[in-house]
């Protein structure tokens, strides 16, 4: 019999024995009137707190994310609301143009979206990893096989619109376009702002609290930017594209009203310090600018109308853009809070034990950071 065989069994925790223990170590601290119930300094195991933190050293990393992810979020937003677009067009025949147009957005997104993504992974083979199991639990994981059934749907619906310009329209053709369609329909919408449920996963305070608020804020201006690309393409006087625009800009004046009147610390890198300018330059250029073009466009004449509808378009366009980015750079911030996962009540303590892509290290820095896996 070998030596494991031989040992005794491990003894079952005892609870009665560890709160025994408890009244003692409380009742020497009484009698003598020292507090034996912090550990010292140099202790390995002290009692982290939102007062004293964890060896006084940083709980979350940074985001590791360069620049090629927040424009892999515009990029994603508005190749997947061009996809919804272009197929609602299609499916009604309201304006074939207008389809083939967003057809192209879509593809184009859906070539731009995995080169910026495998640059920020650094290998190709790391995002081929991801496609080995499919992990429902996972945003990140759903969001690698939407972007490769939106990817398949978008080229599959833009070969067929141009082999029918060229040869004609057959039966094969036009059900490749239809599938196509539909595949890009399907995950068209997902795509576009699945990036908003990616971050609010993970346990940066901003990104975390704002959970039920960045899938929508995403898909806002998704819809915005892409609505700004059509009319740009020449479609300035399409009247859906105007309801959507007007949509899509009314959302985020919202978000941005919902942003300045919500107080919360978790929330402070959206209102101070740069990372709160680059969000209210963006909020604004999504927002309120474009809604007051959009708004002046439907009572003036016919030319300037026109006029305003593009410039309204290139500063949806810019807002999304910026939008993303800020969000980016709260993000960071919000990391240095090094008190806020350690709050009992608050949904980043929550998101800290439960969320699989956050890191946690131990650093000699004087700020937490955060590393969320792409």
């Amino acid at each position: 019999m070998s030596d494991l065989a031989r040992m005794p069994a491990a003894e079952p925790f005892d609870t009665r024995r560890e709160q025994r223990l408890e009244e003692i170590r409380r009742g020497a601290q009484t009698a003598a009137g020292v507090d034996v119930m912090r550990a010292p300094t140099e202790a390995y195991y002290p009692r982290a707190s939102a007062e004293t933190g964890y060896y006084g050293i940083p709980l979350l990393k940074q985001p590791p994310w360069t620049w090629q992810i927040p424009l892999y979020f515009f990029v994603g937003g508005a190749a997947g609301a061009a996809a919804v677009i272009g197929a609602v067009a299609d499916f009604t025949g309201s304006d074939p143009k207008l389809a083939s147009h967003a057809r192209r957005i879509a593809a184009a997104g859906s070539v731009i979206s995995p080169i910026l993504l495998i640059a920020d992974l650094g290998r190709p083979s790391r995002f081929l990893a991801m496609l080995r199991i499919v992990k429902p639990q996972s945003p990140m994981s759903i969001g690698v096989w939407t972007l490769l059934g939106f990817s398949g749907g978008a080229w599959a619906a833009l070969a067929a619109d141009m082999m029918e310009r060229r040869s004609g329209s057959s039966v094969g053709l036009r059900f490749l376009r239809q599938a196509g369609q539909a595949a890009s329909l399907t995950f068209g919408l997902p795509f576009s702002n699945y990036t908003g449920v990616l971050l609010a996963v993970t346990a940066v305070p901003v990104w975390n609290r704002s959970a039920r608020d960045l899938p929508v804020h995403f898909a806002a201006s998704g819809v915005g930017a892409s609505v700004g690309m059509l009319e740009l393409m020449g479609h300035e006087r399409s009247r859906p594209l105007q309801v959507l625009g007007l949509g899509a800009a009314a959302l985020e004046t919202l978000e941005g009203v919902r942003i300045e009147t919500q107080s919360h610390e978790d929330l402070e890198p959206l209102k101070r310090g740069s990372s709160g300018w680059v969000i209210r330059t963006g909020g604004v250029l999504s927002g309120p600018i474009p809604l007051a073009l959009r708004l002046a466009s439907l009572f003036g004449p016919r030319r300037s109308s026109a006029s305003l509808r593009r410039w309204a378009a290139r500063s949806a366009i810019a807002g999304s853009l910026i939008t993303r980015f800020a969000w980016m750079l709260a993000g960071k911030q919000s990391a240095k809070n090094w008190r806020a996962p350690l709050r009992g009540n608050g949904r980043s303590s929550q998101s800290l034990s439960q969320s699989s892509g956050t890191e946690l290290h131990s650093s000699s820095n004087d700020y937490p950071v955060q590393k969320a896996a792409v």
